[in-house]
């Protein structure tokens, strides 16, 4: 019993320092904003936009965005949230990162709903997702 006892406060322990670790990252990336991206000077090629946390790594993200005939052909998460295999996981109510890109290519907009339950994740993305655009459009 004591022992099963040590393990749950050692685990508490741990989960409350990484939380308090973590913390300032969270608000960094919690707090981003989003410029208004004209979607219609999108130049043809591929772009590669990433996200990086200042105060620590743990959501950096990295995305590619390939532009055709002016608008987004197609796009992929490098770094951020995808299994080994390349392939999205599934964040909140079974939603997805691409679904989330997609949300924006549909509305031309950045101005879309994150994922509720994976808000921060979902803004480091957009923010990723942004920059790529960003540079399509220069």
């Amino acid at each position: 019993m004591w022992i099963l006892l040590s393990l749950v406060a050692v685990l508490a322990i741990g989960l409350c320092m990484a939380m308090r670790v973590d913390s300032p990252n969270r608000k960094e990336a919690s707090q981003l904003q989003f410029a208004q991206v004209q979607f219609s000077n999108l130049k043809d090629g591929t772009y590669v936009g990433q996200w990086n946390g200042s105060t620590s790594h743990v959501r950096d993200t990295k995305v590619e965005v390939e532009i055709a005939d002016g608008k987004v052909a197609h796009f992929k998460i490098l770094k951020g949230a995808v299994g080994k295999d390349g392939q999205p996981v599934k964040l909140s109510k079974g939603r997805t990162i691409e679904e989330l890109f997609q949300a924006v290519v549909d509305q031309q907009s950045l101005a879309v709903d994150v994922i509720s339950g994976a808000t921060v994740t979902s803004k480091t993305h957009l923010k990723a997702f942004e920059n790529a655009l960003v540079q399509a459009g220069q």
